[in-house]
């Protein structure tokens, strides 16, 4: 069964053209070590929740857009092994490509896909 990595961020929305690139490239090496696909979704119809909601739980400022994602990977054991190579990539290398957006901010877990219709 397919396995998935999902996450959220906010991203300063004048970096969305930086961003989308980053992504993109992000996604080539995912890929290299076994991902099937990568989803990047910018948000355009994000209420502002009062309890709780996506701006809210990555702390997303007034010049921020939310940004939900999934990495689909044949199994969890394939996506363990491949994250210590990805995380050890040179292109993930925070001194020659910084990232472009709050890290400390991105929720993020692996779920088990119980529904794919």
């Amino acid at each position: 069964m397919n396995y998935v990595d999902g996450f959220v961020i906010a991203v300063p929305t004048l970096n969305l053209d930086i961003y989308q690139k980053f992504a993109q490239e992000v996604a080539v090496v995912f890929k290299e070590n076994g991902a099937l696909n990568v989803v990047e979704c910018w948000g355009n119809d994000i209420p502002e929740g009062k309890v709780t909601s996506f701006p809210m739980a990555v702390k997303c400022q007034p010049h921020e857009t939310v940004v939900f994602a999934w990495i689909m990977w044949p199994s969890k054991e394939i996506r363990d092994q491949a994250m210590p190579k990805i995380t050890q990539d040179p292109r993930f290398d925070m001194d020659t490509y910084p990232i472009p957006f709050d890290t400390k901010r991105m929720i993020f877990g692996g779920f088990d896909i119980i529904v794919d219709e």
